[in-house]
């Protein structure tokens, strides 16, 4: 089986298997019976039950799509085992448990559909009550971090934004901090801030991470620490038409979001993996997922970081160390201004500590997440048109929100 069996042992293990055949059973709902159901069956032989009263025709075509989108939202509950399973999936089921009995009573009747409904009804129930008592499979496991890594975090961009709430949301769940940006002041606050709520330790390096000195100064100044966890969030973005733009900000900027995380990773990954634990969180983009005109080269590097995020979770899973990536939209930061946009309708933007939620709820689970739903959409079109499509759609958007001088 090699790689593949280990990836079936690793996605099954993480529940019971009366649970792991649910799960199944929504897969056979998802991609078998329901397309079966909504498109194979002629309009005026289809029905459809729901708390055991029989839908037809478009009634049950509509009740149809409604079970297809339950039990889609079920197999991906179940496979990523998410907090909101509870307690909805117990409820779906016990209108499924009442569903049995009213319809075997209404539509068998007698002594023999009392019986009927009696049994099935039953089980559904002990399968509702079994779903009720397992709250605690579906719980985040970020409250164990420590333990889990260790009790160290190096934060780099810790100043403000996505890494200062990495920093206060590790603190808080009681990791010492090394912060790190180039704002020293900024990051002396920080560290004040931390050790006045949560009292951890903590170490501020003031380093340029887009110069392989800055790296190696932060290197330098962790090497007596034991890491558990490294969250690689420094990065830049810079907007507008490519040949405006100045080289040598091109390259600080390739030299921030892709070498230095690289090398970083080269000094640290090594305790990680002789201590056999360790985390890994890089900060990366749903500009990654596709190409974007006018942030060509940002959205180069945001795939850069993908790549390499994926690729090393497997490299390094079995040897207890966890890398994730996260790609949040946009995001109520300072990045934009930085990076040279101009959005006007800010209406839509992510605070920094959803994303942070999110991704500690993620990883030690998955490679890579997409902080919402409307971002994993987005991110994603470019599997639904072709992709000579996308870059016209992208820069559509970011024409929009970039500098009139910069195009």
């Amino acid at each position: 089986m090699g790689r593949f069996g280990s990836w079936l042992r690793d996605h099954f293990s993480a529940r019971p298997l009366w649970m792991n055949a649910l799960m199944l059973f929504c897969a056979y709902q998802v991609f078998i019976y329901s397309p079966f159901d909504l498109l194979g069956k002629p309009l005026a032989r289809d029905a459809d039950v729901w708390l055991g009263l029989v839908l037809h025709g478009w009634a049950a075509k509509v009740g149809g799509i409604l079970h297809l989108i339950v039990y889609a939202l079920g197999l991906y509950g179940f496979w990523r085992m998410r907090s909101w399973m509870w307690p909805w999936a117990s409820i779906y089921v016990w209108q499924m448990a009442f569903a049995f009995l009213v319809w075997c009573i209404a539509y068998i009747g007698g002594a023999r559909g009392w019986g009927a409904g009696i049994v099935s009804g039953g089980l559904f129930a002990l399968l509702a009550m079994a779903l009720w008592r397992a709250r605690p499979l579906f719980q985040p496991r970020a409250a164990s971090l420590v333990r889990r890594y260790g009790s160290w975090a190096v934060i780099t961009g810790a100043s403000a934004g996505i890494g200062l709430e990495f920093a206060r949301a590790l603190a808080a769940r009681g990791f010492s901090c090394v912060l790190v940006a180039r704002r020293e002041e900024n990051l002396h606050r920080v560290a004040d801030e931390l050790r006045r709520s949560h009292d951890v330790q903590t170490r501020v390096v003031a380093a340029d991470l887009s110069e392989p000195e800055g790296v190696e100064k932060l290197v330098e100044a962790v090497s007596d620490l034991e890491i558990g966890v490294l969250v690689s969030n420094a990065g830049a973005g810079y907007a507008g038409r490519f040949l405006l733009q100045d080289a040598e900000r091109l390259r600080r900027m390739i030299e921030l979001n892709c070498t230095g995380i690289v090398v970083l990773l080269s000094r640290l990954l090594p305790g990680m993996v002789s201590r056999r634990r360790g985390a890994v969180i890089i900060t990366g983009s749903v500009a990654g997922r596709q190409p974007i005109p006018f942030h060509a080269v940002y959205s180069a590097t945001k795939g850069f970081e993908l790549l390499l995020a994926e690729g090393l979770w497997l490299e390094l899973r079995d040897q207890g160390v966890d890398v994730l990536v996260v790609q949040p939209g946009p995001v109520a930061t300072e990045f934009e201004a930085v990076a040279g946009e101009a959005r006007v309708d800010r209406s839509g933007e992510e605070s920094p500590r959803h994303v942070v939620e999110v991704a500690l709820e993620a990883i030690g689970q998955q490679p890579s997440v997409v902080t919402t739903w409307f971002n994993w959409l987005r991110a994603n079109v470019s599997r639904l048109v072709p992709r000579s499509t996308v870059p016209f759609i992208a820069a559509n958007l970011m024409e929009k929100q970039t500098d009139p001088k910069m195009l």
